[in-house]
């Protein structure tokens, strides 16, 4: 798959480790799980959205902006590396948040990825509903700013999870592994369409599951399709036909971003087996349904660890009242 043709600039350390994790395929009664860690680049904390920001970017820069605008709830981990991204390459930053989740108080509302927005550099506008999120956003646009949709997750942006279905799958080719279960949390969409799309590219013959974390099942599924189908175009490929996916919404419980029991007991697991911290939103939602899924397969098991950290953080009342 040849992405030479996009413009590109470089954020992350590529490739990711993809590391055994035998202490939790033990747990778990599975026969091999590895954990594919993208979740730790330096840059702006780490995470999926850099492989994105990367090709969005690239065009920005190639389009002559000075100003880059994006939008997601307080602890959005897009708004962060979006953050990061545009103090290393010294963009400026708009970021226009939404308070999506019903989460309240000073951990929430001041801290985690909201305070490393301040502190790379972001103007941070906080919105309590859509028409001030229009309001804002009309204030700050203009000629040489270009608007980044949430997640960066359009056909552009999946090429960075193209990209990474290639080398993930050099690295599984590389310990002798040519089948296995991809299990992907899915939010905005780009990254999970990304992996199947590019997994559908190489004639890959395992199998991609995407956990969505914020939709329902029909919607995130044809999200994905949307988005991966997109991508294909740029690459003047044909459309996916994704009979390799399949996508769930039985582990969101009440909502986007709200905690439930099974997702903090997965996040102790990790945990205490591999020394891996998972989030609450996206991470920690998908690895419920890992931890299901991979007792169940007779192929070895891959987690995308998207990353999120600083996003724990917004959740340290709750966690202390759990662990």
């Amino acid at each position: 798959m040849d992405l030479s043709a996009f413009p590109r600039v470089t954020l992350g350390s590529w490739p990711t480790p993809l590391d055994e994790a035998p202490r939790l395929a033990k747990a778990l009664n599975s026969p091999r799980v590895l954990i594919k860690r993208d979740d730790v680049n330096g840059l702006g904390a780490g995470g999926n959205k850099l492989r994105k920001l990367e090709f969005l970017l690239g065009q920005a820069i190639e389009q002559g902006a000075d100003t880059i605008i994006t939008f997601g709830a307080l602890q959005t981990n897009h708004g962060r590396q979006t953050a990061a991204a545009c103090a290393k390459l010294g963009l400026k930053c708009e970021l226009v948040l939404t308070a999506k989740v019903p989460m309240k108080g000073d951990a929430y509302e001041r801290s985690g990825n909201i305070v490393l927005d301040h502190m790379f550099g972001a103007n941070v506008h906080i919105c309590a509903d859509a028409e001030e999120t229009v309001k804002a956003y009309e204030k700050v646009n203009h000629d040489k700013a270009v608007t980044l949709p949430v997640g960066g997750s359009n056909g552009l942006g999946t090429l960075g999870y193209v990209a990474a279905a290639q080398e993930l799958i050099d690295q599984l080719d590389d310990r002798g592994i040519d089948n296995a279960l991809i299990v992907v949390p899915d939010g905005s969409g780009a990254t999970a369409a990304g992996i199947a799309l590019g997994t559908e590219l190489l004639n890959w013959s395992g199998k991609v599951h995407a956990a969505s974390v914020s939709h329902s099942a029909e919607d995130a599924g044809q999200e994905l399709k949307t988005l991966a189908t997109e991508a294909a175009e740029l690459l003047k490929a044909p459309a996916p036909k994704l009979g390799h996916v399949t996508v769930t919404d039985d582990t969101i419980g009440p909502g986007y971003g709200i905690p439930t029991p099974d997702m903090w007991s997965v996040l102790k697991l990790f945990a205490e087996t591999e020394g891996v911290i998972l989030d609450p939103v996206y991470t920690g939602k998908a690895a419920v349904k890992f931890r299901e899924l991979a007792p169940q397969s007779e192929v070895p098991v891959v987690f995308v660890h998207t990353g999120g950290l600083p996003g724990f953080y917004g959740y340290a009342p709750e966690a202390v009242a759990q662990f």
